[in-house]
């Protein structure tokens, strides 16, 4: 029976990837991920079996990880950033776990990486430096009325904000209907940080306030930072005191 561990390679460039997780890939015989992650890990690649999908294809993508693992193989499925924040672990522990005991693969768990959100806010400063929550605006399997009411709870409770898949082609709107609820509650100069394409070779930084960011670009590979009460902006620099007196 081999063995099967999902991998996070961090937002984009092999510099932000951890030894641990850039030797599990070396170890493995059959990597699996979304084709734009395997793209970005490719001089790793190979003489290795290659299970590579496009979006929206995860759970087929996964169960033939987990029948590679199952049939013997050193197996690993890399998600891009953490695989354990809106990434691959959890899906490949449930499959893997719908087996048998008996014929089931060996699971070796997560090699953490490096968050998108992590990355997006070492570019913009110290912007989590507090409480924050994280929310995707991705409603393929979390409907939107849930989505708004969480970021309506999470601006009610002045938490900073970090919203994921913040738009696409098929939900233009979305982030003005975010912005608008926020504004409810919040000051429209709350300061708001962009990152597109963290630690990639198109990476992109823009820092604008709650009333006007969605005036700036932004897309599927943004990461949107929303202030709190207490966050400011100086010399280009997103901050989030942490109450420590200075």
């Amino acid at each position: 029976m081999g063995k099967i561990t999902v991998i996070g390679i961090g937002p984009g460039s092999m510099e932000d990837m951890t030894p641990k997780a850039k030797k599990a890939i070396e170890a493995a015989e059959v990597v699996a991920g979304y084709t734009t992650y395997i793209d970005l890990i490719k001089p790793m690649l190979e003489e290795k079996e290659v299970i590579g999908t496009g979006m929206m294809q995860e759970v087929d993508r996964c169960k033939m990880a987990v029948e590679s693992a199952a049939s013997g193989k050193n197996t690993v499925v890399v998600s891009s950033g953490d695989a354990g924040v809106y990434g691959m672990a959890g899906l490949v522990l449930e499959l893997v776990l719908q087996y048998p005991e008996g014929d089931r693969p060996e699971y070796g768990g997560t090699v953490a990486g490096v968050s998108a959100v992590n990355a997006a806010a070492s570019i913009l400063g110290a912007p989590l430096m507090h409480d924050f929550a994280v929310i995707s605006l991705s409603d393929w399997m979390t409907p939107w009325e849930l989505i708004q009411k969480r970021a309506k709870l999470a601006g009610e409770g002045d938490f900073v904000i970090a919203l994921y898949n913040p738009k696409s082609k098929a939900r233009p709107d979305y982030i003005d209907t975010i912005q608008e609820i926020l504004l409810k509650c919040r000051d429209p100069k709350t300061p708001v940080g962009i990152v597109t394409s963290a630690s990639r070779e198109q990476e992109n930084c823009v820092i604008s306030d709650l009333e006007h960011f969605t005036e700036e670009e932004i897309g599927m590979f943004s990461i949107v930072i929303i202030g709190n009460s207490h966050t400011y902006v100086k010399d280009g620099y997103m901050i989030t005191p942490r109450g420590y007196k200075v």
